[in-house]
């Protein structure tokens, strides 16, 4: 269960964001979340609704964007289909992961005073 670690360290960054900002309130943050993360989605949502309480996310909704994985030729370039050997059929070198392994905070909504 290390959903609950992550969404731990994601409001962490996101206090951090808000008072570097003197933010107030944060009503939403959206996320974008690889295939291969290793997250249990419903857990993670889980975990946000019980750590955000009592933070500066109270009452705020969490966005998840899924990002699927792409896979790709580090020689020569040729991106492979989803459910193919992952290995280039042309120059045959092991293919690699160019992203669906991340966890990446996108955006926060935040209040912040009038300027």
């Amino acid at each position: 269960m290390h959903e609950y670690s992550i969404v731990a360290a994601l409001i962490d960054g996101v206090e951090r964001e808000v008072s570097a900002r003197g933010g107030s309130r944060v009503h939403g943050i959206q996320v974008a979340i690889g295939e291969l993360a290793g997250v249990e989605i419903e857990l993670l949502r889980t975990a946000f609704e019980t750590f955000r309480e009592r933070s500066v996310c109270d009452g705020a909704s969490l966005t998840i964007v899924p990002v699927a994985a792409h896979w790709s030729c580090p020689g020569c370039g040729r991106e492979l289909p989803p459910g193919a050997i992952l290995r280039c059929p042309d120059c045959d070198r092991p293919a690699r992961l160019d992203h669906g392994d991340e966890i990446l905070l996108q955006r926060i909504e935040m209040e912040v005073p009038d300027v």
